[in-house]
């Protein structure tokens, strides 16, 4: 389930590989090597090395810069604003507060001098998954008016604000086993009576 200001969306956890299992196929695989030519381990152990490879992607998966700066920069890309860019420092900034909310995963802003959108999400949230909330407000923002309507935009014109040009994101599992996302964008967005593109 997520939490994102009062709304809640099911989600899955990703599978893992037990472990019980992957010690079976190596030993499998030491015993196979005894009985057979070199050339004819290669693929076992080949198909062992890319299964190990395949199963940290999927645990990795989502929460990379890159996969942040894709979900953004998807979003901006649909109302003409161009991308973003991954910021270390900006990030930095993120990851240092991200730390500070391990204790309680509390939905409060730093107070810092970036902007921010925050979300907290169990048993399971990616940075994708905090991104595509925040995009998902997109239908409460009239451009026309530039207002929110039928509920909360302003982490969707954070996400498009064309003058933001830097991000950086950082995930940490809270204490009590929730995730807690942040992005930091700079500079920041949401400026009365300005349009955020």
């Amino acid at each position: 389930m997520f939490v994102y200001d009062a709304i809640d969306i099911p989600s899955s956890l990703p599978y893992k590989y037990p472990s019980s299992q992957a010690s079976v196929l190596i030993n499998s695989l030491t015993s196979h090597q005894r009985n057979q030519k070199m050339g004819l381990c290669r693929s076992p152990l080949a198909l062992l090395c890319f299964m190990g490879l395949a199963l940290a992607h999927i645990c990795c998966a989502q929460n990379s810069p890159q996969d942040y700066l894709n979900a953004h920069n998807t979003a901006r890309a649909q109302v003409g604003v161009g991308p973003m860019s991954w910021d270390n420092t900006v990030a930095a900034y993120a990851q240092n507060y991200a730390n500070q909310r391990i204790g309680d995963c509390n939905l409060v802003h730093s107070g810092g001098p970036y902007g921010e959108n925050l979300a907290w999400g169990s048993p399971s949230l990616t940075g994708t998954d905090a991104v595509n909330l925040w995009v998902g407000e997109k239908s409460n923002y009239d451009y026309n008016s530039n207002s929110c309507v039928g509920g909360q935009c302003g982490h969707y014109t954070q996400v498009v604000w064309s003058k933001s040009v830097r991000l950086g994101c950082a995930r940490v599992q809270c204490n009590n086993g929730g995730w807690f996302v942040t992005c930091n964008y700079d500079p920041r967005g949401n400026y009365i009576g300005q349009r955020p593109y």
